[in-house]
């Protein structure tokens, strides 16, 4: 039983550092939103309701979406054109900065 439970406790820890390791850089992310503020807010909280707040949102879930406007499976005539130019590494470090937000 000690044995499985170290185990385990092995693996979140692994699952974890994996994690932390993919993060990308709030610091660069705050620099390269200032395109973004404009449809959602300085701060991540937009103004307009048609306009999804990106403050708090989980970082995966930024990325899975910036990514899908930039790959075209997902598609907005305001968003696509935005994220089409961002690197992997622009989406991970905007992710790393909303998400910071609260």
């Amino acid at each position: 039983m000690k044995k499985l439970l170290t185990a385990g406790l092995m693996g979140v820890a692994l699952v974890g550092a994996s994690s932390a390791m993919a993060a990308g850089d709030a610091a660069a992310g705050k620099a390269k939103a200032a395109t973004c503020a404009g449809c959602h807010g300085a701060n991540g909280v937009s103004a307009n309701p048609l306009w999804p707040n990106l403050a708090g949102q989980k970082d995966a879930y930024l990325v899975k979406q910036l990514k899908a406007f930039r790959d075209g499976t997902r598609s907005d005539p305001m968003m696509t054109p935005m994220a089409k130019p961002l690197s992997d590494a622009d989406i991970d470090n905007l992710a790393a900065y909303y998400s910071s937000l609260k």
